[in-house]
């Protein structure tokens, strides 16, 4: 799809375990912040949908490591929209060190009302903008 952003890091001690890698969960904490900045960069930043009564829920979490992380490291996310509709988001992650792959993931999204139930964002007055930034992208992915 071609919407993606980086957002680099650096690891704080408190990340760490006791034997000094990186815990487990901090990774969906990371991926949190990846796609904040993705959509701040869309100029779409979550705040807009909570401003209109609208979240966006996870559904589904995964994450692969593949290598360790230490504390202290140097951190990039490349966050990508997988897929986006009028009803759900999926993003994958990828989080590096220099070029070294150390782990990617997923997570699925559902966009959510205010009563916590599922919604279609096309009835909100956010969805035109965020058609316009999705068909913007669109044409830009065709251009030879």
């Amino acid at each position: 799809m071609g919407l993606s952003s980086k957002t680099s890091l650096r690891v704080r001690y408190a990340e760490t375990d006791q034997m000094g890698i990186v815990y487990h969960s901090n990774y969906l904490i990371w991926f949190e912040v990846g796609r904040s900045e993705l959509f701040r960069e869309l100029n779409l930043p979550y705040t807009l949908f909570e401003e209109q009564g609208l979240g966006l829920a996870v559904v589904e979490a995964n994450c692969r490591y593949r290598k360790p992380t230490h504390y202290d490291d140097e951190l990039v996310i490349v966050t990508e929209i997988k897929s986006i509709s009028s009803k759900t988001v999926i993003f994958s992650y990828h989080v590096y060190r220099q070029e070294t792959l150390l782990a990617e993931g997923k997570t699925v999204h559902v966009f959510i009302n205010k009563e916590g139930r599922s919604t279609d964002v096309r009835e909100y007055a956010i969805w035109p903008r965020l058609q316009s930034v999705l068909e913007n992208q669109k044409l830009a992915d065709n251009r030879p």
